[in-house]
């Protein structure tokens, strides 16, 4: 296959084709742009059956349907009918279904995007080009047992297989590329997106607000940083997290009855008006080797922002410049307290320093990658 030549995309994620937008939605809608003769068919994470059923929720009835009105992108979920230690070959399902659905929509030699490494034991058997792209390192997230050593084999295998590997970290630079060409392609920012003035929503509460926005996971937020300093806020602001909310159930009341208001996800198109809003932006992550590889988007939109920032000392916003701040967890909240104790800031996007780059320029470098798996050497 020539890189000259149409060739279609058959994008199999991590996450699904929502509303909030991630990584790959940016990537995929601008390599789609970028390439007026590519077709795209993205495959979400799967939708559990059981799961949906104990809990007393209906699945989706349509796997298969098309996104926006270009008529080269389509979004599916396959589904998962069993647990893995019930059905072993439910992953072969899976990726029958997504192979399904691209025949359905005439992708007869795609090329894979494979960011579920899930699919690593089928993608060689097709024969088709592919693209690893490795966006977090679940190796270094907590846990062992038979499902970690699933992922490591299959991380491997892809590493070992994959026509080209694309990472988002110089973390995972280091991990990834020991045996093999990696390619280092981060995070961008969309910055008309997030600088058009916004209004302050109507559903965050009267007075300042700190807000965090991503998503919510025990493995990433310092719970126990939250919950101190939301209390430090009584009185003077409210603690806010807007984003998908993967807590646990105790984790969650703790931040509630701590003052914390959990808005849950919203609209990527809502996006701004949060951040825009916010009179302190607060990363209380955990420094960890999981938290260490990822290449957080959110450093890039609150640079493109301009307004007050407090982190902890994590990947992505070590060594950025005022209005972001570092702190470590014992001065973190003093440090939040100091921003909201100073003159306020207006709502809006304040001055830029130091602009990130655009998805535009990260998804020409990633199509150049897309391009070059397309047309392997005859020695691959």
């Amino acid at each position: 296959m020539s890189s000259t030549q149409p060739f279609d995309v058959i994008c199999l994620s991590l996450e699904p084709w929502d509303e909030v937008w991630r990584r790959n939605q940016h990537l995929a809608s601008e390599v789609l742009r970028l390439r007026p003769t590519l077709r795209l068919l993205f495959v979400g994470n799967p939708v559990d059956i059981t799961w949906s059923l104990r809990h007393g929720r209906i699945p989706e009835l349509a796997p298969l349907r098309a996104v926006g009105d270009t008529g080269r992108l389509w979004a599916m979920s396959p589904r998962k009918w069993l647990p893995r230690r019930i059905w072993p070959r439910g992953d072969r399902s899976l990726f029958r279904q997504a192979v399904a659905a691209g025949r359905r929509l005439g992708f007869d030699h795609p090329v894979l995007w494979v960011n579920d490494s899930t699919y690593a034991p089928f993608v060689a058997g097709t024969g088709w080009p592919s693209v690893y792209d490795v966006t977090d390192d679940w190796l270094l997230a907590h846990g062992e047992g038979r499902e970690m050593e699933r992922q490591r084999r299959n991380d491997a295998q892809l590493l070992r297989q994959a026509s080209e590997v694309v990472v988002c970290s110089p973390a995972l630079v280091t991990t990834r590329g020991r045996d093999r060409d990696v390619h280092l392609i981060p995070n961008g920012v969309d910055l008309e997106h997030l600088r058009a003035p916004q209004a302050r929503p109507d559903d965050v509460p009267d007075g300042p607000i700190v807000v965090y926005q991503g998503t919510l996971t025990g493995g990433r937020l310092d719970i126990d940083l939250c919950v101190t300093l939301a209390r430090a806020l009584s009185g003077r602001g409210t603690l806010v997290f807007v984003g998908p909310n993967s807590l646990s159930r105790e984790d969650s009341q703790s931040l509630v009855d701590a003052g914390a208001v959990i808005l849950g996800a919203r609209p990527y198109s809502r996006l701004p008006a949060y951040l825009q809003h916010a009179d302190v932006l607060v990363v209380p992550h955990q420094t960890t080797p999981f938290v260490e590889s990822l290449d957080p988007i959110k450093a890039r939109e609150f640079v493109a922002l301009g307004r007050p920032v407090v982190a902890t000392p994590v990947a992505g916003f070590r060594g950025l410049d005022p209005p972001i701040r570092v702190a470590t967890p014992e001065t973190f909240t003093d440090a939040v307290l100091h921003v909201l104790d100073g003159a306020p800031m207006p709502p809006g996007p304040g001055p830029i320093h130091g602009a990130p780059e655009t998805w535009t320029t990260l998804a020409t470098a990633f199509l150049a990658v897309l391009d070059a798996a397309a047309s392997p050497p005859p020695s691959r």
